[in-house]
């Protein structure tokens, strides 16, 4: 089925679910040419599409998402770094994602840029693509229509977002705080991407506009 992803308020009441909530990382890795680096995941979730690298952060171990981010670089891609190396583009929460979890993910960028694709790896396959070929890949629905705009959108910014799922395949999503690198912070649609979802019924305010918005630039 379907999903029907629909604009909502940051006030609208979430029923609660009691699930599992996992926090994880996600890296965004680019080399001099400008292309990012994707895995074709070999492991569940999302087995058989096109990914940024990453993993789940120990949290049982008191881990930090930075140190996640570290760790992780060095045993997927062979990338030593430290938290300096990193920026942090965004953070996403997902409520009762695909009914078997929560999630709440945080999405850096790699800063140094890679000279040379990673050798393949027990998650998978990596292939460096450039920014135009992303949207035909074999990606989520929702990484294609939002996750992927808003990231070319706030490279150098930032952006909070949260998810909600329901059992019939519908997606309810709200940002919560929008800083483009550039600009006037605001969630505007990126020219080469599909049309977002206009609203239905009562909900017809306008998309959520940040008040904060402080240029950033990467080094």
């Amino acid at each position: 089925m379907n999903q029907t992803l629909r604009f909502t308020s940051p006030c609208d009441s979430l029923a609660r679910v009691k699930l599992p909530y996992k926090v994880a990382t996600l890296l965004y890795c680019f080399n001099d040419r400008g292309e990012v680096l994707l895995l074709e995941r070999a492991q569940e979730p999302n087995r058989g599409f096109w990914s940024p690298c990453g993993g789940k952060v120990h949290i049982d171990e008191g881990e930090s998402p930075y140190a996640c981010a570290c760790r992780e670089a060095e045993e997927e891609i062979g990338l030593k770094i430290t938290a300096s190396d990193l920026h942090l583009i965004g953070v996403v929460s997902e409520h009762a994602y695909g009914g078997q979890g929560h999630w709440l993910i945080f999405l850096f960028e790699v800063k140094p840029r890679l000279k040379e694709c990673p050798p393949k790896h027990r998650e998978g396959t990596f292939c460096f693509f450039p920014r135009e070929r992303i949207s035909s890949l074999h990606i989520p629905q929702t990484d294609r229509e939002i996750i992927w705009p808003l990231i070319w959108q706030h490279r150098g910014g930032f952006f909070a977002a949260h998810w909600k799922w329901f059992p019939d395949g519908r997606t309810e999503w709200v940002m919560e705080e929008s800083r483009p690198a550039q600009g006037r912070a605001r969630c505007s649609q990126p020219a080469e991407t599909s049309a977002l979802p206009e609203r239905r019924g009562e909900d017809t305010a306008p998309y959520p506009v940040a008040l904060d918005s402080r240029p950033s630039t990467l080094d």
